[in-house]
Protein backbone atom coordinates (compact mmCIF):
# COMPACT_ATOMS: atom_id res chain seq x y z
CA UNK A 1 0.00 0.00 0.00
CA UNK A 2 1.25 3.66 -0.90
CA UNK A 3 0.97 6.14 1.86
CA UNK A 4 -0.79 9.50 1.16
CA UNK A 5 1.79 12.48 1.67
CA UNK A 6 -0.29 13.85 4.50
CA UNK A 7 -0.13 10.44 6.07
CA UNK A 8 3.94 10.39 6.31
CA UNK A 9 4.05 13.83 7.84
CA UNK A 10 2.05 12.39 10.52
CA UNK A 11 3.86 9.60 11.12
CA UNK A 12 6.71 11.80 10.91
CA UNK A 13 5.76 14.09 13.40
CA UNK A 14 4.84 11.46 15.48
CA UNK A 15 8.28 9.88 15.55
CA UNK A 16 10.06 13.12 16.21
CA UNK A 17 7.73 13.91 19.30
CA UNK A 18 8.33 10.44 20.15
CA UNK A 19 12.64 11.13 19.94
CA UNK A 20 12.27 14.74 21.42
CA UNK A 21 10.47 13.16 24.75
CA UNK A 22 13.11 10.09 24.58
CA UNK A 23 15.52 12.69 24.33
CA UNK A 24 14.08 14.98 27.51
CA UNK A 25 13.52 12.14 29.54
CA UNK A 26 17.51 10.95 29.28
CA UNK A 27 18.45 14.74 30.04
CA UNK A 28 16.31 14.27 33.31
CA UNK A 29 17.84 10.98 34.25
CA UNK A 30 21.10 12.37 33.49
CA UNK A 31 20.84 15.54 35.96
CA UNK A 32 22.82 15.23 38.69
CA UNK A 33 21.37 14.46 42.04
CA UNK A 34 20.87 17.43 44.32
CA UNK A 35 24.38 18.37 47.08
CA UNK A 36 23.71 16.87 50.14
CA UNK A 37 23.66 19.72 52.90
CA UNK A 38 25.32 17.92 56.29
CA UNK A 39 26.53 14.40 57.36
CA UNK A 40 24.27 13.01 60.21
CA UNK A 41 25.17 10.94 62.80
CA UNK A 42 24.01 9.80 66.40
CA UNK A 43 25.74 8.98 69.71
CA UNK A 44 23.91 6.77 72.22
CA UNK A 45 24.38 6.34 75.74
CA UNK A 46 23.86 2.79 75.47
CA UNK A 47 23.35 0.52 72.89
CA UNK A 48 20.60 -1.84 75.29
CA UNK A 49 18.22 -0.28 76.84
CA UNK A 50 14.69 -1.02 78.60
CA UNK A 51 11.38 -0.04 77.68
CA UNK A 52 10.76 3.06 79.90
CA UNK A 53 13.95 3.80 80.80
CA UNK A 54 15.81 7.30 79.87
CA UNK A 55 18.38 7.42 76.73
CA UNK A 56 20.42 10.29 76.16
CA UNK A 57 21.12 11.00 71.91
CA UNK A 58 23.75 12.96 71.15
CA UNK A 59 23.08 14.75 67.38
CA UNK A 60 25.33 15.54 65.38
CA UNK A 61 25.50 17.24 61.85
CA UNK A 62 28.71 18.09 60.31
CA UNK A 63 27.76 20.69 57.09
CA UNK A 64 28.79 20.43 54.63
CA UNK A 65 31.60 23.02 53.03
CA UNK A 66 28.92 24.68 49.96
CA UNK A 67 25.66 24.08 52.15
CA UNK A 68 23.25 27.17 51.70
CA UNK A 69 20.21 26.62 54.35
CA UNK A 70 17.41 29.07 53.26
CA UNK A 71 14.95 28.09 56.63
CA UNK A 72 14.63 26.73 59.37
CA UNK A 73 14.05 22.79 59.42
CA UNK A 74 12.93 20.69 62.42
CA UNK A 75 14.51 17.24 62.82
CA UNK A 76 12.77 14.35 62.47
CA UNK A 77 13.73 10.79 64.00
CA UNK A 78 12.29 7.40 63.42
CA UNK A 79 12.90 4.01 65.32
CA UNK A 80 11.75 1.51 63.17
CA UNK A 81 10.93 -2.52 64.38
CA UNK A 82 12.62 -5.31 62.25
CA UNK A 83 9.93 -5.04 59.96
CA UNK A 84 10.39 -1.38 59.12
CA UNK A 85 7.23 -0.34 60.65
CA UNK A 86 7.48 3.12 62.74
CA UNK A 87 7.51 2.38 66.53
CA UNK A 88 7.75 6.55 68.04
CA UNK A 89 9.71 9.49 66.92
CA UNK A 90 11.93 12.22 68.53
CA UNK A 91 11.31 15.11 65.92
CA UNK A 92 12.45 18.45 67.58
CA UNK A 93 13.65 21.75 66.54
CA UNK A 94 17.60 21.49 66.60
CA UNK A 95 19.61 23.26 69.15
CA UNK A 96 20.63 25.66 66.29
CA UNK A 97 18.10 26.89 64.17
CA UNK A 98 19.51 25.36 60.43
CA UNK A 99 19.26 29.13 58.74
CA UNK A 100 21.82 29.95 61.37
CA UNK A 101 23.91 26.94 60.14
CA UNK A 102 27.44 27.82 58.21
CA UNK A 103 29.58 26.07 55.86
CA UNK A 104 31.75 23.37 57.79
CA UNK A 105 30.48 24.19 61.07
CA UNK A 106 29.72 20.66 63.27
CA UNK A 107 26.48 21.44 64.75
CA UNK A 108 26.06 18.86 68.05
CA UNK A 109 23.42 18.35 71.47
CA UNK A 110 22.13 15.89 73.55
CA UNK A 111 18.47 14.96 74.44
CA UNK A 112 17.38 12.49 76.61
CA UNK A 113 14.47 10.91 75.74
CA UNK A 114 12.40 7.94 77.82
CA UNK A 115 11.65 4.99 75.85
CA UNK A 116 8.10 4.45 75.40
CA UNK A 117 6.66 1.30 76.86
CA UNK A 118 5.58 -0.32 72.85
CA UNK A 119 5.06 -3.91 72.63
CA UNK A 120 7.99 -4.71 71.20
CA UNK A 121 11.43 -5.96 72.57
CA UNK A 122 14.19 -7.19 70.18
CA UNK A 123 16.13 -4.58 67.65
CA UNK A 124 15.24 -1.39 66.30
CA UNK A 125 16.73 0.92 63.60
CA UNK A 126 16.97 4.81 64.26
CA UNK A 127 16.42 7.06 61.11
CA UNK A 128 16.43 10.99 61.04
CA UNK A 129 16.09 13.41 58.72
CA UNK A 130 15.42 17.34 57.98
CA UNK A 131 12.11 18.18 56.91
CA UNK A 132 10.49 21.76 56.39
CA UNK A 133 7.82 22.62 58.82
CA UNK A 134 5.56 24.87 56.04
CA UNK A 135 6.11 22.34 52.77
CA UNK A 136 7.02 18.97 54.76
CA UNK A 137 9.94 18.64 51.86
CA UNK A 138 12.95 16.85 52.99
CA UNK A 139 16.62 17.98 51.73
CA UNK A 140 19.58 15.75 51.19
CA UNK A 141 21.90 14.64 53.41
CA UNK A 142 24.95 12.42 53.20
CA UNK A 143 24.41 9.05 54.28
CA UNK A 144 22.84 5.91 54.08
CA UNK A 145 19.45 6.77 52.34
CA UNK A 146 16.74 4.03 53.02
CA UNK A 147 14.18 5.82 51.27
CA UNK A 148 12.43 9.52 51.12
CA UNK A 149 15.62 10.57 52.59
CA UNK A 150 15.40 9.04 55.96
CA UNK A 151 18.58 8.00 56.94
CA UNK A 152 19.61 5.39 58.96
CA UNK A 153 22.18 6.28 61.81
CA UNK A 154 21.99 3.74 64.47
CA UNK A 155 21.03 0.22 65.73
CA UNK A 156 19.71 -0.13 69.33
CA UNK A 157 18.19 -3.26 70.81
CA UNK A 158 15.24 -2.81 73.12
CA UNK A 159 14.60 -5.19 76.14
CA UNK A 160 11.88 -5.44 78.56
CA UNK A 161 10.30 -2.88 80.62
CA UNK A 162 11.26 -5.78 83.44
CA UNK A 163 15.05 -4.67 83.65
CA UNK A 164 14.24 -1.77 85.50
CA UNK A 165 13.66 -0.98 88.72
CA UNK A 166 10.21 -0.71 89.81
CA UNK A 167 8.78 2.93 91.14
CA UNK A 168 5.54 2.70 93.07
CA UNK A 169 3.56 6.18 93.23
CA UNK A 170 2.53 5.66 96.69
CA UNK A 171 0.54 7.72 98.32
CA UNK A 172 -0.71 11.99 97.25
CA UNK A 173 -1.30 10.87 93.75
CA UNK A 174 -3.90 11.42 91.72
CA UNK A 175 -5.47 9.10 88.61
CA UNK A 176 -2.84 8.35 86.05
CA UNK A 177 -3.83 9.83 82.74
CA UNK A 178 -3.38 9.42 79.35
CA UNK A 179 -2.99 12.14 76.11
CA UNK A 180 -5.99 12.12 73.90
CA UNK A 181 -4.45 11.60 70.55
CA UNK A 182 -0.85 10.21 71.90
CA UNK A 183 -1.63 6.86 74.67
CA UNK A 184 2.58 6.48 74.82
CA UNK A 185 2.10 9.70 76.72
CA UNK A 186 0.92 9.67 80.40
CA UNK A 187 1.14 11.41 83.56
CA UNK A 188 0.08 11.36 87.55
CA UNK A 189 -0.51 15.29 89.31
CA UNK A 190 0.98 15.05 92.54
CA UNK A 191 -0.89 16.43 95.53
CA UNK A 192 0.99 19.03 97.69
CA UNK A 193 3.15 16.11 98.56
CA UNK A 194 3.50 12.88 96.98
CA UNK A 195 5.38 9.85 97.71
CA UNK A 196 7.58 7.46 95.69
CA UNK A 197 8.79 3.89 97.14
CA UNK A 198 10.97 1.55 94.39
CA UNK A 199 13.25 -1.48 95.38
CA UNK A 200 16.76 -0.45 97.10
CA UNK A 201 19.61 -1.09 94.61
CA UNK A 202 21.87 -0.06 97.50
CA UNK A 203 24.62 1.04 95.06
CA UNK A 204 24.76 4.87 93.46
CA UNK A 205 22.14 5.46 90.70
CA UNK A 206 20.25 8.32 89.22
CA UNK A 207 16.88 9.47 89.99
CA UNK A 208 15.18 10.95 86.81
CA UNK A 209 12.07 13.33 87.60
CA UNK A 210 10.46 14.65 84.24
CA UNK A 211 7.69 17.09 85.76
CA UNK A 212 6.03 20.48 83.87
CA UNK A 213 3.01 22.87 84.94
CA UNK A 214 0.87 23.03 82.17
CA UNK A 215 -2.15 25.04 83.86
CA UNK A 216 -1.59 29.32 84.15
CA UNK A 217 -2.91 29.09 87.76
CA UNK A 218 0.21 31.12 90.00
CA UNK A 219 1.29 34.78 89.58
CA UNK A 220 4.69 33.30 90.67
CA UNK A 221 6.53 29.66 90.47
CA UNK A 222 5.52 27.19 91.98
CA UNK A 223 8.96 25.75 94.21
CA UNK A 224 9.47 22.03 94.37
CA UNK A 225 11.30 20.12 96.71
CA UNK A 226 12.03 16.21 96.59
CA UNK A 227 13.81 14.77 99.98
CA UNK A 228 15.07 11.49 100.66
CA UNK A 229 15.36 10.12 103.93
CA UNK A 230 14.17 14.23 105.79
CA UNK A 231 16.90 15.69 103.44
CA UNK A 232 16.71 17.75 100.23
CA UNK A 233 18.27 16.13 96.89
CA UNK A 234 16.48 18.60 94.56
CA UNK A 235 14.98 21.86 94.92
CA UNK A 236 13.62 23.58 91.98
CA UNK A 237 11.26 26.25 90.76
CA UNK A 238 8.64 25.62 88.18
CA UNK A 239 6.70 27.87 86.03
CA UNK A 240 3.53 28.30 84.76
CA UNK A 241 3.78 26.61 81.57
CA UNK A 242 7.24 24.90 81.66
CA UNK A 243 8.72 21.50 81.60
CA UNK A 244 11.59 20.03 83.10
CA UNK A 245 13.71 17.34 83.71
CA UNK A 246 15.82 17.34 86.66
CA UNK A 247 18.58 14.19 86.62
CA UNK A 248 20.10 13.63 90.55
CA UNK A 249 22.49 11.78 91.57
CA UNK A 250 22.61 9.62 94.67
CA UNK A 251 24.98 7.54 96.45
CA UNK A 252 24.61 4.33 98.04
CA UNK A 253 25.01 6.07 101.55
CA UNK A 254 21.87 8.01 100.70
CA UNK A 255 19.58 5.22 99.71
CA UNK A 256 21.01 4.21 103.32
CA UNK A 257 20.46 -0.05 104.06
CA UNK A 258 16.11 -0.49 103.96
CA UNK A 259 15.22 -2.45 101.34
CA UNK A 260 12.45 0.13 100.44
CA UNK A 261 13.10 3.39 99.46
CA UNK A 262 11.21 6.64 99.86
CA UNK A 263 11.70 9.73 98.08
CA UNK A 264 8.89 12.61 98.58
CA UNK A 265 7.97 15.42 96.42
CA UNK A 266 6.56 18.57 97.53
CA UNK A 267 5.50 22.05 96.35
CA UNK A 268 4.65 24.79 98.13
CA UNK A 269 1.10 25.53 96.88
CA UNK A 270 -1.47 23.46 95.07
CA UNK A 271 -4.82 24.40 93.01
CA UNK A 272 -8.54 23.57 92.39
CA UNK A 273 -9.73 23.69 88.63
CA UNK A 274 -12.99 24.02 89.84
CA UNK A 275 -12.07 26.80 92.36
CA UNK A 276 -10.62 28.52 89.12
CA UNK A 277 -13.12 27.90 86.92
CA UNK A 278 -16.81 27.92 87.66
CA UNK A 279 -17.45 25.74 84.23
CA UNK A 280 -14.97 23.01 85.93
CA UNK A 281 -16.17 20.00 87.59
CA UNK A 282 -12.66 18.79 88.18
CA UNK A 283 -12.28 19.21 92.29
CA UNK A 284 -8.92 17.76 92.25
CA UNK A 285 -5.97 18.84 94.91
CA UNK A 286 -3.18 19.50 92.00
CA UNK A 287 0.37 20.03 92.07
CA UNK A 288 2.65 19.83 89.57
CA UNK A 289 2.26 16.79 86.62
CA UNK A 290 4.35 14.23 86.49
CA UNK A 291 5.14 12.13 83.03
CA UNK A 292 8.56 10.41 84.73
CA UNK A 293 9.80 9.37 88.05
CA UNK A 294 12.61 6.65 87.10
CA UNK A 295 15.38 5.31 89.42
CA UNK A 296 18.92 4.37 87.00
CA UNK A 297 21.16 1.67 88.88
CA UNK A 298 22.88 0.79 85.56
Amino acid sequence: MIESPSRRRVLGGAAALLALGASVGACRRAAPPAPALATPSVKLSRDKTPLGSPLDITYRFEVARDARFDQDYRVFVHVLDVDGELMWNDDHVPSIATSQWTPGQVVEYTRTVFVPIYPYVGDATIQIGLYSPSTQKRPPLAGEDMGQRAYKVARLTLQPQTENIFTNFDTGWNTPEVAEHNAMVQWQWTKKEAALKFRNPKKDCMFYLDVDQPAKSFAEPQQVRVSLGGQTIEEFALASQQQVLKKTALTAAQLGTSDVVEILIAVDKTFTPSMRDPTSKDTRELGIRVYHAFIDAR
